[in-house]
């Protein structure tokens, strides 16, 4: 009985082996052909001021989506369409909702390594450890995983379209189908606020029902490896402005008798935190523990503090978390620029009217950006300031010393699933079976997607799935995109696609 258990577990595991192997050979076979149809999709320009090339976006994956099976349709919008694809398998089964976007960031041409970022180059390290171009024709040789293709859009956010498209065609190949029903957002202004998605959630409410979300957008964790992100922060802002006279008066003249308003700026903004990093505001981190069970996993993210504090070039790091997944899970309070009332390029030997500190406020799941603000304001009256949401008149002037503009924008609020909810287990579970090894897991990543109020309002479990290189100059010059990771990113989404809800 034992030998027959034992002969069973050695089919199973062969079994896995060979379907494993079987998908790196399928995706092997046609990677060529993938890397190609890439280059065609890059190749389309897609700045949204340019309405023509949006729509030529459009044209493009509705001709490729459709011939998967989905069909698509455009939504109208505020703005520009948003573009929804659907493929329904049967409905015992769950539903999934997609988002990628379809546009890019702006480019000046001048900034980048090749003549057009619109035409795609391949690149490869040579010994200076610079990146060469390379004829397209050197796909014909043995193609090297880190090998690189140039392009806006190359991998934010073109490449997961690319990706989960070559994963449906080799499933449509094999006559497999996926696991369950398929719903996708094709966004076309992620990259400037998505303000004609947003303006949709009521109106196409029923069109996005789903049972789950998964975003595809921004980057695998910098080890490259297969990565789920549970939760993104929220972003609020603020800006405090301290006084001088009323006029910006000349330093020889007035020095020593009319106080610097900057001075007063910088006691104020030095009482919000302390010298290790933490804000000193009462009651900011309210309500945020980390359990033993959530410290662990955060731990657990392969990541060194000396290579990062290498590559920051920083001597230490502030100690509001116990490692850096850790400071992510807290409220931060960041001074983005510093103002004054003098705007000329020259220095000038006045003391100015005014200064003014532009504040932002990442938000996590644990905080609202309207309190967190409230928390900031009241701060500063406790520091023996009159709290203005306006400038201040004659008269306040001369009755009041110490004087602030506070004027506040609440933003929007972070989101996060928790991290053994029943989808993120499945997930997880599904890329430890293609892969061979957990993926990593990030709690709370710590930038913003301007789709929040999307996943707030569906009221659904989110998780982004990022596939692309941590190093691919998102939204910057010489923007580009690792092959290594379209291969494996084929191969996530086929893990997606099979995984069983």
């Amino acid at each position: 009985m034992m030998n027959k258990k034992i002969l069973l577990i050695v089919f199973f595991i062969s079994a896995f082996v060979h379907a494993q192997e079987n998908w790196n050979e399928q995706i092997d076979s046609k990677f060529i052909e993938v890397l190609n149809t890439h280059r065609e999709f890059v190749s389309i320009p897609n700045i949204p001021a340019d309405v023509k090339d949006m729509f030529s976006n459009i044209s493009w994956v509705k001709n490729k989506y459709g011939n998967v099976g989905f069909q698509l349709k455009t939504l109208e919008t505020s703005t520009l369409p948003v573009l929804f694809a659907e493929k329904f398998i049967s409905p015992k089964l769950k539903t999934i909702l997609f988002y990628f976007h379809l546009d890019g960031q702006a480019v000046d041409p001048t900034s980048w390594d090749q003549e057009d970022p619109f035409i795609p180059v391949l690149k490869k390290q040579v010994l200076s450890g610079n990146m060469k171009e390379i004829p397209w024709s050197e796909l014909q040789n043995n193609i090297d995983d880190d090998w690189r293709i140039y392009g806006r859009s190359s991998a934010d956010d073109k490449a997961p379209i690319l990706m989960f498209l070559s994963a449906m065609e080799l499933l449509q190949k094999q006559q497999i189908k996926p696991s369950f029903n398929i719903k996708i957002i094709f966004d076309l202004e992620e990259e400037y606020g998505s303000n004609g998605f947003l303006s949709t959630l009521k109106k196409y409410k029923d069109n996005y029902e789903s049972d789950y979300m998964i975003i595809m957008d921004g980057p695998a964790h910098s080890s490259n490896q297969p990565t789920l992100t549970f939760g993104c922060r929220g972003i609020a802002s603020c800006s405090i402005t301290t006084y001088g006279s009323k006029l910006p008066q000349h330093s020889g003249h007035y020095g020593n008798y009319v106080a610097n308003p900057v001075f007063g700026l910088s006691r104020l903004l030095s009482s919000m935190k302390s010298e290790d990093g933490k804000v000193l505001i009462e009651d900011y981190y309210k309500g945020i523990s980390i359990e033993k069970e959530v410290s662990d996993i955060l731990k657990s993210v392969p990541e060194n503090k000396k290579q990062i504090n290498d590559a920051l070039g920083i001597f230490k790091e502030e100690k509001v978390g116990n490692n850096y997944q850790e400071s992510l899970q807290y409220p931060t309070l960041n001074v983005r620029q510093i103002g004054t009332s003098w705007k000329g390029q020259e220095l000038k030997t006045i003391i100015p009217e005014y200064a003014t500190a532009h504040i932002d406020v990442r938000l996590v799941e644990e905080t609202d950006g309207k309190i967190q603000l409230e928390k900031i304001k009241k701060h500063i009256q406790k520091q023996g300031y009159l709290v203005l949401d306006r400038e201040p008149t004659d008269q306040e002037r001369l009755s009041n010393g110490n004087i602030v503009t506070f004027k506040g924008n609440s933003g929007v609020n972070a989101f996060r699933t928790p991290l053994h909810d029943p989808f993120g287990l499945k997930l997880r579970n599904s890329l430890t079976n293609f892969f061979g090894k957990e993926p990593v897991s990030i709690r709370t990543m710590g930038g913003t997607v301007p789709i929040i109020p999307a996943i707030n309002e569906l009221d659904i479990p989110a998780i982004i799935v990022p596939m692309v290189n941590m190093d691919n100059n998102q939204h910057n010059p010489n923007e580009n995109i690792r092959i290594g990771n379209i291969r494996q990113g084929i191969k996530i989404c086929l893990a997606l696609l099979k995984t069983d809800f």
